[in-house]
């Protein structure tokens, strides 16, 4: 069973990854960026995991990884409004060219994500939810990332 615990040790190891990957970036902004995203990683991993069969349903931490995620996801538009860059950063600079519809996709992963949380029942539920997250995810990666 995924408990809150075991969600909580899963953040710190991804975060703890996450820092040592983004090692050498020098700007702040582009940092906390990265570190927001790897956040929505690690709450899309959990209900990925559960969705694929990985890890055993558990409806809370589900839940409780979809809130997060439509937390990350609304904080995504303030991340990025300054047009910082960093010779590390993934972000492409059409994200400022189209500022609107970036902030828009985020708007759409984090409806989705609050959507989610409170219809997460099932594992056929976290499968729904992770292909709705990762439209988003794609759209905008596929738009936005290098």
């Amino acid at each position: 069973m995924i408990t809150s615990r075991t969600v909580a040790i899963a953040a710190v190891a991804i975060t703890a990854t996450a820092t040592f990957a983004h090692q050498g970036v020098k700007d702040p902004d582009v940092m906390a960026r990265m570190m927001l995203m790897s956040e929505i990683s690690a709450a899309t991993k959990v209900i990925g995991d559960m969705a694929k069969g990985a890890a055993p349903f558990d409806a809370d931490a589900a839940r409780k990884a979809a809130e997060a995620l439509a937390s990350h996801a609304a904080e995504i538009p303030a991340a990025f409004e300054t047009p910082a860059d960093d010779p590390k950063s993934e972000a492409r600079p059409t994200i400022w060219d189209n500022f609107t519809e970036f902030a828009q996709i985020a708007k759409k992963m984090e409806n989705a994500s609050r959507t989610g949380a409170d219809t997460l029942f099932s594992e056929q539920d976290a499968q729904r939810l992770l292909a709705e997250i990762g439209k988003t995810c794609a759209d905008c990666h596929r738009l936005y990332r290098d």
